[in-house]
């Protein structure tokens, strides 16, 4: 499965922002998916995660009650809903698919995923 990310920005501290990751395959609505966000010099971190079939999420502590991560199978693209960011948002944000055969399962390792897209930058200025 190929992965594009898209959708980020410039964008002010309090605002939002809706990345997408449009995935190719017919299978993809068997793929758990996350985004992780990479800040220069910091390691890339867990930010959020769906099950196969969009019924179980999951969100690293930092981005609870702010994100919200959705798919559309049809359309083979899972969604990042971010809203109230902060200037400690801005990163390169890259979703990442793993195929799965649980209903539930929403990794959070980015070592458990073995396929990425390229990433898309976003920029939260104060």
């Amino acid at each position: 499965v190929q992965l594009q990310a898209s959708g980020g920005g410039l964008v002010q501290a309090g605002g939002s922002l809706r990345l997408s990751c449009a995935a190719s395959g017919r299978t993809f609505s068997t793929y758990a998916v996350g985004w992780f966000r990479q800040a220069p010099g910091k390691e890339r971190e867990f930010v959020a995660a769906i099950s196969w079939s969009g019924g179980s999420t999951y969100y690293a502590d930092s981005v609870k009650g702010r994100f919200t991560i959705s798919r559309d199978n049809a359309m083979n693209t899972v969604y990042l809903q971010m809203s109230s960011l902060k200037p400690e948002d801005t990163a390169v944000y890259y979703c990442a698919a793993k195929r799965s055969y649980y209903y539930t399962e929403t990794p959070s390792g980015k070592y458990e995923y073995d396929y990425w897209g390229q990433g898309t930058l976003v920029t939260v200025s104060s």
